[in-house]
């Protein structure tokens, strides 16, 4: 029996029935519910990582690494999705092409724990209210999808706001743009990838690929200052056992999502994730927030108001159109 993931996004969400010819619609609701849901789960993960404290961000890392790797291999062990796995090792083009994944996910991972342990959570929140603009364009320039009159608007308020948070930051936002461009890139070779590569063993290859490094990193800890798995407390250690879950999880969720939705749509809902990261750094970490940033933050809001209508138009359109006789 096959996972949700593993899915043809023909079979999804709606019967085929009910949708037009030529493919998934591209509100699939299945879609949407797998990326909503990936995105929340992503908006708290600076708590989960706060939590892990005394382990820095590549002790982390590495067991997040390593922990993904076992909770995919047991995935598709319980989904008898090894013979695809074992397929797609022996296709050179794709097992590059999730390694190249993978190196864009390490870069994100990396940055986006150092954010959190460090207490930049708001610059985080940031990078990743400008990921979906960089999304976006490559969906445009890359994969021909087409932007409507408002959500050009939306993407003109953003840009605007973005330069009013870089502005009011005060210095260089290199955390912000590192999480954008990475996760941008990830998501376009998710996008490219996903209908031959299932979420699982999509995530099982770049994980594979890594867990050299991974090790590396770990035996660099340990020889340097000393792992803490196994060493703080027991909730410590379950916390940092679960470092696997936490982040195969909400990774496979985005993988679904972006075999069923457009890259354009893909990358507008990522602005739950940021919207969360920013509540969670002002609110309970309370970070500083001059009226610069509140001021970008308002603008990016705003967007989001444009956006949101935009898509509950185009979400009754399509109704309507599937509504309609043949």
């Amino acid at each position: 029996m096959n996972s949700p993931a593993d899915r043809p996004a023909e079979t999804a969400g709606a019967p085929s029935a009910a949708r037009p010819a030529g493919g998934p619609s591209p509100l699939s609701r299945s879609g949407l519910g797998y990326a909503v849901s990936a995105y929340v789960l992503w908006g708290f993960l600076p708590v989960y990582f706060i939590a892990l404290a005394p382990s820095g961000p590549v002790e982390i890392v590495a067991w997040r690494i390593l922990l993904s790797l076992v909770f995919c291999a047991l995935l598709l062990a319980v989904t008898r999705g090894w013979r695809s796995f074992w397929a797609l090792l022996r296709d050179r083009r794709v097992l590059f092409t999730m390694g190249a994944a993978g190196v864009l996910i390490f870069v994100n991972w990396l940055t986006y724990v150092y954010a959190a342990v460090s207490g930049q959570v708001v610059e985080a929140a940031l990078g990743y209210f400008i990921n979906p603009i960089v999304t976006v364009f490559l969906g445009v320039l890359v994969l021909r999808e087409r932007l409507s009159t408002m959500q050009w608007v939306a993407v003109g308020i953003s840009i605007v706001a973005v330069v009013v948070l870089a502005v009011g930051h005060g210095q260089f936002p290199w955390i912000a743009l590192v999480l954008a461009f990475s996760f941008g890139f990830y998501g376009l070779i998710k996008k490219r990838v996903g209908h031959r590569v299932d979420a699982v063993s999509g995530l099982t290859l770049e994980t594979l690929w890594l867990a050299p490094v991974a090790a590396g990193l770990l035996w660099w800890v340990a020889a340097s200052g000393g792992l803490t798995m196994g060493t703080v407390s027991a909730w410590h250690t379950v916390l940092l056992a679960c470092a696997g879950a936490v982040t195969a999880v909400p990774l496979l969720l985005f993988a679904a999502a972006s075999r069923r939705l457009p890259l354009i749509h893909l990358g507008f809902i990522q602005y739950f994730a940021p919207f969360i990261q920013f509540l969670v750094g002002v609110l309970i970490l309370r970070e500083p927030m001059p009226l610069e940033r509140w001021i970008g933050f308002a603008l990016v809001w705003v967007a989001l108001i444009v956006l949101t209508i935009d898509l509950v138009r185009n979400a009754r359109a399509a109704r309507k159109l599937v509504a309609e006789p043949v």
